[in-house]
């Protein structure tokens, strides 16, 4: 019996998978990827005669019984997933049948879309004094969400908001912020393909305009909205630094130096 590993290919870029995860394509005898979402370049690390093949047409059931079955065949097989599968990656609805056929499975971490959105934007998405939470949401579509976790309610606590899966309906959560409290002015970035070479786009803008941005540029897929106090923080002056490399601050690597005496 082989084992099945589920591997995060990162946002876009074939090199931003994981050693591990470039090491276990080239050790799979069988790769099952998402097509519609990971690039082909990912699988130049996959070994010349490997069992590939795209699930972009497949059902879930079709997606474990080839799994299943490559499994009585290699000793080593990958689902090949976009970002992180840990995220919007139906990894429980994959591995539970995995784990009840007696298949051991196991996970490797990807680059997530909402840090390498953040990074291609140049972006922190915590601030001292501004923000030091992250929120990862989608708002409802096809996939209901939990009525505690509306996209207004999440807005309400003014941290920075990762939105992902929501693009296309991206009026909706305009209004949402805007029922949350945002102002206008609150700076918005969406960012298309983070990292996808030569297909990467970068949209900055406010609440007041962002929506219009993205209709204008065509962008209504494949794009992480990125709304947040600490955007723009790079230009600010009137920001507190963090105080970990603080000449006064001392840790365990590094004694704190005394202030000068009056």
């Amino acid at each position: 019996m082989g084992k099945v590993w589920f591997v995060g290919a990162g946002p876009g870029a074939a090199d931003l998978i994981t050693v591990r995860g470039s090491r276990l394509l080239g050790d799979a005898g069988a790769v099952l990827y998402a097509g519609s979402l990971v690039s082909r370049a990912a699988l130049q690390w996959a070994s010349p005669g490997c069992d590939i093949a795209d699930s972009k047409g497949m059902d879930l059931g079709e997606i474990t019984g080839w799994l299943m079955d490559r499994a009585q065949r290699h000793e080593t097989v990958v689902r090949l997933q976009t970002g992180d599968p840990a995220l919007y990656g139906a990894l429980a609805e994959m591995a539970g049948p995995l784990d009840r056929a007696g298949i051991p499975v196991g996970i490797v971490p990807g680059v997530s879309s909402a840090m390498a959105s953040a990074a291609a934007a140049g972006e922190t998405l915590t601030l001292p004094e501004i923000t030091q939470t992250v929120i990862l949401t989608r708002i409802e579509g096809r996939t209901p969400m939990p009525e505690r976790e509306s996209l207004d309610a999440l807005a309400h606590h003014h941290c920075s908001l990762c939105i992902f899966l929501s693009i296309a309906h991206i009026d909706a959560v305009i209004d949402a912020l805007r029922r949350a409290g945002w102002p206008n002015s609150a700076p918005m970035v969406v960012v298309e393909k983070a990292t996808w070479p030569g297909e990467e786009r970068v949209l900055r803008g406010t609440l007041s305009d962002i929506a219009e941005q993205c209709r204008a540029a065509g962008i209504d897929r494949q794009a992480m909205i990125l709304a947040s106090p600490a955007l723009g923080a790079r230009a600010r002056t009137d920001i507190e630094m963090s105080r970990l490399y603080a000449p006064e601050f001392g840790h365990g690597f590094r004694r704190a130096e005394r202030p000068p005496e009056t």
